[in-house]
């Protein structure tokens, strides 16, 4: 599969879930694909056992090629190295990831809100939407450059109908929705989709970890019927990437759910798996 072949892609927080998963499946469809995150095989974290390192191995195990960059995205000098990092190695960058989330450091309970610790807004505001934000800042005057179009794909998580619960997990993702279609306006003239893309109930490492089981296992755990892997979110990325009519899109909410409808593809099991829904 080489549909990304000569494409330069950054993934941001791509050590584990989500930006994991997209990471290897546009490596597989022949992109470049440069990684951040906080956690290294150096010992310089020690946040998580999963590490940026340790998804680009595997990217090199499955035939692909790519680069692991240290980056804390609530510090703008790193983020700004990063992206000067790319233009210097390639001069070009055509796809842009924004999944870093840095939002989860207190447990995200369904509490009214005057009940919820106010630490919140700078957890997810602070290392969540800016994070995305200044990568944003960063990034878009490199994807201008060529003049050759491309893609952002901020990942959140979006219902067309459901409250996320906690008030504020759905005013901080919902902010990242509404940053896309901001950015999809003023980027329209030069032909770069920027698409909010939400995955389902997904498979991450801390939720099997939470279930006492492991990607081998999950089908074990009757909570997990529904459950999609990381590849799902990142085969919806890939198609995205690839689909010259991309632009038709441009600031509209997607669901991983819905794309692989769309474009006919299934998860690593072989299922179609529907959008995930919030009760009403």
């Amino acid at each position: 599969m080489t549909y990304l072949k000569g494409k330069v892609a950054l993934v941001t927080g791509g050590s584990r879930g989500a930006g994991r998963g997209i990471a290897l499946e546009l490596a597989k469809a022949g992109a470049y694909v440069y990684l951040t995150g906080r956690s290294t095989g150096d010992g310089s974290s020690s946040l998580r056992k999963e590490t940026v390192d340790g998804a680009l191995d595997e990217i090199v195990r499955n035939g692909g090629a790519g680069a692991a960059i240290r980056c804390d995205h609530t510090v703008d000098a790193d983020t700004e190295a990063a992206v000067a990092r790319i233009a210097a190695e390639h001069g070009r960058l055509d796809i842009l990831v924004n999944n870093v989330w840095g939002g989860n450091k207190l447990a995200i309970e369904s509490k009214p809100f005057w009940e919820l610790p106010a630490e919140h807004w700078d957890n997810m505001f602070g290392a969540g939407v800016r994070a995305q934000l200044m990568t944003n800042y960063y990034a878009i005057p490199l994807m201008r450059s060529r003049r050759a179009g491309g893609l952002i794909v901020h990942t959140t998580f979006w219902d067309e109908f459901g409250y996320l619960g906690n008030f504020y997990y759905d005013l901080s993702k919902n902010a990242l929705v509404r940053m896309a279609y901001g950015l999809s306006l003023e980027l329209a003239a030069d032909g770069i989709a920027v698409i909010p893309l939400s995955p389902g109930w997904m498979r991450t490492e801390l939720v099997l970890e939470s279930m006492n089981t492991d990607e081998a296992h999950w089908q074990e755990v009757p909570e997990l019927e529904a459950s999609e892997s990381a590849a799902y979110v990142g085969r919806a990325v890939m198609q995205l990437a690839a689909d010259p009519e991309v632009m038709s899109m441009t600031g509209k909410p997607q669901q991983a759910g819905r794309l692989a409808e769309k474009y006919r593809f299934t998860d690593t099991d072989g299922r179609v798996i529907p959008p995930f829904r919030m009760p009403k």
